[in-house]
């Protein structure tokens, strides 16, 4: 494909892709074109690279986890905040139970100041995404803390990319530039990228005024055996916030469904990163090795109550942190007797170094008064092993295990009532041991079956398992468990018949022992339920008409119960039943592309017994290729105008007018019809 480069403002679909400007090695194209027949572990894993990623139009940068089948992306605040995930069943909030990785550095934020496993992917540059690989399930011995739905690890680009220069307008003050490219140093590659974003937003009473700046500096360097690369990340972002609305101050008038009840909300977040990939290929085995440094600051300005006290219920979460860690892992093939055997040993660690981590109250972001503070240092350590057995030519095993040990320590910095200073603080360990199988047949080299069977597991906020006494009523509240374990199976199969098909399915189900949490709006800890389980059905197919048209296909079942009703019911709050993705894409001439997308979440659950409406998203991009280096796109975002909620919960609040809290629908719409425009040129 000609002259477009690596970047969102292309449509990239063919199988490599040459550059004009500098000479350009040859680029597989991976993702679902990839036959996993004969290397997965179950049906629910697979690929997708950037040339599919290039289709997709995006409304914010979280939203390529929504790649994964089933998998959904919300917001109910402002642009700069981590997204909300739902995922079999799961509302993950901003994450806990789906960890995500780019280039081996976790980016899932233990005792976070806003939520428990935290996933903010703004520091991403969606153009410089090289593959995403997903893994639903706990069946993977090297996936550990917040994977019990799965995880997915982002690749940042490997390989020599056309230098560009892409510039974007849009509706609603939509402004983004991007300078992207590489260049041979030494014989080694240099990749760069640099983007800066500015948005407004439709809402009535405030503008975003996101002010968004990334970099990434890449070096990479290759030999026969060896592959190195060593990467610089650095983002920084400030915006305003129009949060979540109650339903009552929509149909009284007092505003609109893009109000906002308190204006003054938002924050701003910065993350900077060093990170070392090394690949050491020696006989039969293969050495990798990673390290990582992160530094980052969050300040995040919050109020879903409004006027519960006199003075507002705004309050101020902060998180300032370093984060250490690396990993290192063997994998060997050799044989065991006559059978085919691949062992991958393993060791993990993170340290957690945070400063600063707290809930403060604030009036129009001004402080008022601490509500919890505390430094805390975390630490954790995990070994795995992971065996592949390759009985037959048509039947393999794959088994794992792994241990994890971590470290809490929670140093209380300032609390409302001097009295609570210690009893918040204190140290806590704790260790689990995990394991999981699975037995893969292939009946032909298209179509394979799997039965696995797995543990997984997500650790609770530091500040949970050390509490002694609610930091605002000083009443005594009984600590957390620090580590929550999950059990699924799975039943599944998948297709692939040359590169036209590639279908799956996947019967799964999944049960965990608590879903005890901190919760950082609180500064508390909530019990959200007993024990629980979920199963459920996933269908997806991508399928290649022909030259000029594909189609692809991702539907998703999910049944969720509590074990012991709460509230005398039994269904869980923010479950999403059905979850509907499907797109078309039109390839007319080289020179053109087209790509419809549709999501479709139905009606689920609330709290107190009401329920939320679903809701469906469709967006389309267009691109065009004027000549060889020039290329431009146009994104209709929401292409149908509609009203439907992003995200919708149920509880209390207070407006201003209110003499008591009242229990309503709160809930955040999709921003209207958008139009971007999007011009690349390559030099």
């Amino acid at each position: 494909m000609k002259g477009l480069g690596r970047s969102f403002l292309l449509f990239a679909t063919s199988t490599s892709i040459t550059a004009l400007a500098a000479p350009i090695e040859e680029i597989e194209v991976s993702g679902r074109k990839i036959n996993l027949v004969g290397s997965a572990t179950s049906a629910s894993e697979g690929r997708i690279s950037y040339a599919e990623l290039a289709l997709r139009p995006l409304l914010r940068t979280g939203e390529v986890l929504e790649s994964v089948p089933g998998l959904v992306a919300t917001q109910h605040s402002g642009s700069g905040k981590a997204n909300q995930f739902f995922l079999r069943g799961f509302n993950l909030d901003h994450g806990t139970d789906f960890a995500t990785y780019v280039d081996n550095m976790p980016v899932n934020m233990r005792t976070h100041g806003h939520g428990q496993g935290y996933t903010d992917l703004n520091f991403l540059i969606p153009e410089l995404i090289e593959e995403i690989s997903f893994r639903k399930g706990s069946y993977y011995a090297d996936a550990g803390d917040f994977s019990g739905t799965g995880s997915a690890r982002i690749t940042t680009t490997q390989h020599n990319t056309a230098n560009s220069l892409s510039a974007a307008a849009g509706t609603f003050g939509y402004q983004r530039v991007l300078l992207s490219g590489s260049a041979a140093v030494n014989g080694d590659k240099l990749i760069y990228g640099a983007e800066q974003q500015r948005y407004d937003g439709p809402w009535d009473q405030i503008d975003e005024d996101v002010g968004k700046t990334n970099l990434l500096l890449k070096y990479r360097s290759e030999s026969a055996n060896d592959q190195f690369e060593l990467t610089f990340m650095g983002y920084n972002n400030e915006w305003n916030a129009a949060d979540q609305i109650p339903q009552r101050a929509v149909d009284s008038g007092v505003i609109t469904d893009f109000g906002s009840i308190d204006t003054t909300v938002g924050g701003e977040s910065s993350r900077y990163s060093l990170s070392a990939n090394w690949t050491h290929t020696l006989g039969a085995g293969q050495l990798r090795a990673s390290a990582y440094m992160i530094d980052y600051d969050m300040s995040l300005y919050s109020n879903f109550s409004y006027f519960t006290n006199l003075v507002g219920d705004q309050f101020q979460q902060i998180d300032q942190r370093k984060i250490y860690g690396g990993n290192v892992e063997w994998q060997q093939d050799n044989m065991w007797g006559s059978v085919m055997s691949t062992n991958v040993f393993g060791a993990q660690l993170r340290v957690d170094d945070i400063a600063k981590v707290g809930l403060i109250s604030t009036a129009q972001r001004e402080f008022l008064g601490d509500i919890r503070l505390d430094s805390v240092d975390e630490w954790s350590g995990s070994v795995y092993w992971q065996n592949t057995l390759h009985w037959t030519p048509q039947l393999r095993t794959v088994a794992g295990m792994r241990y994890d040990y971590f470290d809490f320590a929670v140093n209380a910095l300032s609390a409302a009532d001097l009295s609570t200073l210690e009893p918040n603080s204190g140290y806590q360990d704790a260790d689990i041991t995990t394991a999981s199988a699975s037995i893969i047949y292939s009946i032909s080299d298209n179509i394979e079956v799997y039965a696995s069977i797995g543990q997984g597991f997500h650790s609770n906020d530091a500040r949970g398992t050390t509490i002694s006494q609610d930091p605002v009523t000083a009443e005594s509240v009984q600590p957390v468990d620090p580590l929550v374990d999950t059990l699924g199976s799975e039943l599944g199969a998948r297709v692939f018949i040359t590169d036209r098909l590639n279908a799956s399915i996947a019967i799964w189900q999944l049960d965990i022992d608590s879903e005890l949490l901190f919760v950082g709006d609180a500064g508390n800890t909530e019990d959200t339920g007993v024990a629980s389980e979920r199963s459920g059905v996933e269908v997806t197919g991508y399928y290649q008409m022909n030259d000029a048209l594909s189609f692809d296909l991702e539907y998703s079942y999910t049944e969720s119960r509590f074990d012991v009703p709460q509230a005398t019911t039994d269904v869980i709050p923010g479950a999403l039943p059905h979850v509907f993705s499907g797109g078309v894409n039109l390839k007319l001439r080289d020179n053109f592309n087209a790509y419809l997308h549709a999501r479709h979440f139905a009606d689920y659950p609330l709290d107190g017994g009401e329920s939320a409406k679903g809701s469906t998203l469709v967006n389309l991009r267009v691109g065009y290729d004027f000549t060889p280096r020039l290329s431009m796109n146009l994104d209709i975002l929401n292409l149908l105008d509609s009203d439907d909620h992003d995200v919708e919960y149920f509880y209390e609040s207070q407006l201003a007018n209110e003499i008591a809290p009242v229990a309503d629908k709160h809930f955040h719409v999709f921003e209207p019809r958008s139009f971007r425009v999007y011009a690349n040129y390559n030099f």
